[in-house]
């Protein structure tokens, strides 16, 4: 192929789209002006450089060309230049009559556009949740908490307050319910400062932190010389420290049998011995468990009592695990990003492929995770923006391996990004005129729209 023939050229250039051509070693052959255009690149500048090479240099992100010539298919990814612009890059091999790539055309597409209205319109959102937050604050509201809270007022996490806030006013007993890390403290926390044993002590322990005895001594507390080791002056435990406050047993179906029995004569007597002692004591607490396992089934198998289960589940509360409630994420990577900014003296701000690979990731440690990742970051990113390649490898893995669209063409991958904006934007707001008024349509725009899918 002559890709020097002045028609070919002038047949490229007329495209709006950029496109770059190699062959099947990675070599750059040919780009049009529309490339030059969207990338500030000139021909020159690539034109016979191997495609490594040009990320070594920094001038690509990644290529998408030696994607596909590695794989041998068609695929997509999010690609930055230099000036800080976001390409979609789809590559598409082409192959010679023995089967194998000869070479390889990549369409460009300028993305920088889109991505960042994606983020001013999220941006507004949580603007605006924050206002009713401060509202509610000025209103005379005790919710410390849900003030605190960046996630409170969304959907998912706000029906999980809400009815914290519901059953906070009694003493019932309430089940949290959720995988580790979803924040079961955090709203055990809730209960307690949204009750009106707020002032007293909120004391936690987790059943599966510690073996049987200690367990034993640390909740019941034990007498002098109780056992080999134990204080000349014995030790009060936490149900006894906690008195006309809230004892929180995180990971509940870990408690042994034998203290499955001492708990429910907690429960049902309000009162207790302590390890190695004779005389009652007294107490008046109350009483908050989580768990992440199935107690229901524990019960069938013989590992958790039944009578128990029935008292400490009156008013489970499930807590969703945070891919189940993806329009949290970024209000949480803002949040926690800016408590470490503070805390360590930075002032790091999230690059938005960045930002658009931590949303697409699965987090399977939830919070506590997400948490985790971002102290991390803020303390070894050494620039002035966190970027994808600052990232562990399984998120970058999964912004890259995004599934299904790298392979759909180009439109067909900006109709799925609008009908997944419209989407969220309808789960947050009630009527399709407000949600056409964030996105920036008409509302007779994003009724056509969806219209449209339901058909196709």
């Amino acid at each position: 192929m002559d890709f020097d023939d002045p028609g070919f050229r002038e047949l490229i250039d007329a495209l709006h789209d950029g496109v770059y051509i190699t062959d099947a070693d990675g070599i750059t052959l040919k780009v049009n002006s529309a490339y030059e255009r969207l990338t500030g690149l000139r021909a020159e500048d690539v034109v016979g450089q191997h495609m490594q090479a040009l990320v070594e240099q920094g001038v690509i992100s990644q290529s998408v060309s030696l994607r596909v010539l590695k794989e041998g298919k068609a695929l997509s990814l999010m690609q930055s230049v230099s000036q800080g612009k976001r390409l979609l890059v789809s590559g598409t091999p082409i192959f010679a009559a023995d089967g194998r790539v000869r070479y390889v055309v990549s369409t460009v597409r300028d993305m920088t556009e889109l991505l960042r209205m994606k983020h001013e319109r999220d941006e507004l959102q949580q603007l605006k949740q924050l206002r009713n937050s401060t509202a509610k604050l000025h209103a005379g509201q005790r919710d410390d908490l849900l003030d605190a809270s960046p996630v409170a007022s969304l959907p998912a996490s706000g029906r999980v307050f809400a009815q914290a806030r519901q059953v906070a006013a009694s003493d019932v007993k309430v089940l949290l319910q959720g995988e580790t890390g979803v924040g079961k403290t955090l709203i055990a926390q809730y209960i307690h400062k949204s009750s009106p044993r707020a002032a007293q002590p909120f004391l936690a322990l987790n059943c599966g932190a510690l073996p049987e005895n200690l367990i034993e001594a640390e909740l019941f507390g034990y007498v002098p010389g109780a056992f080999t080791g134990a204080g000349s002056k014995g030790k009060r435990g936490l149900l006894e420290l906690a008195h006309q406050g809230t004892v929180f047993l995180d990971e509940i179906g870990d408690l042994p049998l034998a203290l499955q029995v001492k708990l429910l004569k907690v429960i049902e007597e309000s009162r207790f011995i302590p390890v190695g002692g004779l005389e009652l004591k007294e107490v008046d607490v109350r009483i908050i468990t989580a768990t992440h396992h199935d107690l229901r089934k524990m019960v069938a198998d013989g590992r958790f009592r039944a009578d128990l289960y029935y008292r400490l589940n009156v008013v489970p509360i499930h807590i969703p695990a945070l891919r189940e409630r993806p329009e949290e994420i970024q209000p949480l990577l803002d949040f926690y990003l800016s408590e470490f900014n503070q805390r360590y003296g930075r002032a790091l701000s999230w690059e938005l492929e960045a930002l658009d690979a931590l949303t697409d990731y699965a987090w399977p440690g939830n919070i506590r995770e997400l948490i985790n990742l971002v102290e991390r970051l803020v303390v070894t990113v050494s620039g002035e923006r966190i970027e994808l390649f600052d990232l562990p490898e399984e998120m970058r893995i999964a912004r890259s391996d995004a599934g299904e669209d790298d392979l759909l063409p180009l439109r067909k991958q900006v109709e799925n990004l609008e009908r997944r904006l419209i989407r969220r934007a309808l789960m947050q707001h009630k009527t399709t005129r407000e949600a056409a008024k964030v996105l920036g349509l008409s509302q007779a725009t994003l009724v056509q729209k969806m219209k449209r899918w339901e058909q196709g």
